[in-house]
């Protein structure tokens, strides 16, 4: 199912979309199709003007982002979870050293709490996600950062193997289970948060929200927006992406809580 969920996202992303239903509409003209080739022009047209020149991206994901504020910190603190995804691991692998990409926030966030809580153990849950599987994940990574950000590794326990968010969750309930730790911190990128506890409570996890990588002001409303068609294309990408994540997991019967989005 991991590669399965990986080539089908390659194929119904919005850029890829638009490329399909325009190949199909020079197949529709070729074969003397001329207003079923207009339609799927008109659609092709259509996704890429609402991908690039609208707010519906950032929009999509300030709804997921509203779901869970921040509470206080917990006082005294015994763990908290930190779900992977904040390392470029294919540039890392071929540079050295530890970069990271935008959602580098969870472990920033990470090395503060933990200078605040020295008492708080840190689990970090995430392997290699890529096709190839060739590259350190984001937990073999952790030792380093955390030590180049005054934190002991000795404080970590880290989860190498898991490629997505499903993965992170049953097998970071192991972990938990296994060192008899409960009511921890989980630190992820805010949009990612409403499925992300949905799946830990389906596993009879208890965890506390603590959202980061914030990617929307909290004020954006649905408009044109001509002044950044990139930075909308990748934010309607990532919306469309865990929305169809949502969906898929409340299909599977894990509904997660939306009702403040």
């Amino acid at each position: 199912m991991f590669f399965v969920g990986k080539i089908l996202w390659l194929v119904v992303q919005p850029l890829s979309l638009a490329f399909l239903f325009k190949l199909a509409a020079i197949a529709a003209m070729a074969f003397g199709r001329r207003w079923l080739a207009l339609a799927l022009t008109s659609i092709a047209a259509g996704i890429m003007f609402v991908t690039l020149f609208t707010s519906t991206g950032a929009w999509a994901l300030q709804r997921l982002e509203a779901v869970y504020p921040r509470p206080d910190l917990p006082q005294p603190l015994a763990c908290m979870i930190v779900l992977g995804g904040a390392f470029d691991l294919e540039v890392t692998a071929g540079r050295g050293g530890m970069e990271m990409n935008q959602s580098a926030d969870r472990f920033i966030e990470a090395a503060r709490i933990a200078r605040l809580r020295p008492e708080a153990k840190i689990l970090v849950s995430g392997g290699d996600g890529s096709f190839s599987g060739d590259y350190a994940g984001d937990a073999e990574l952790a030792p380093a950062f955390f030590s180049a950000m005054g934190v002991d590794p000795d404080r970590l326990l880290r989860e190498e193997a898991s490629r997505n968010t499903a993965e992170n969750v049953a097998l970071t309930k192991t972990v938990l289970e296994r060192e008899g730790l409960s009511n921890c911190l989980l630190i992820t990128s805010a949009y990612h948060m409403p499925r992300a506890v949905s799946l830990f409570s389906a596993q009879g996890v208890t965890v506390t929200p603590w959202p980061s990588d914030y990617r929307a002001s909290g004020g954006v409303r649905l408009r044109l927006d001509f002044t950044q068609p990139t930075l909308n294309a990748q934010l309607t990408s990532t919306a469309l992406r865990e929305w169809l994540a949502i969906l898929r997991a409340t299909l599977a019967g894990s509904s997660p809580r939306l009702q403040k989005a």
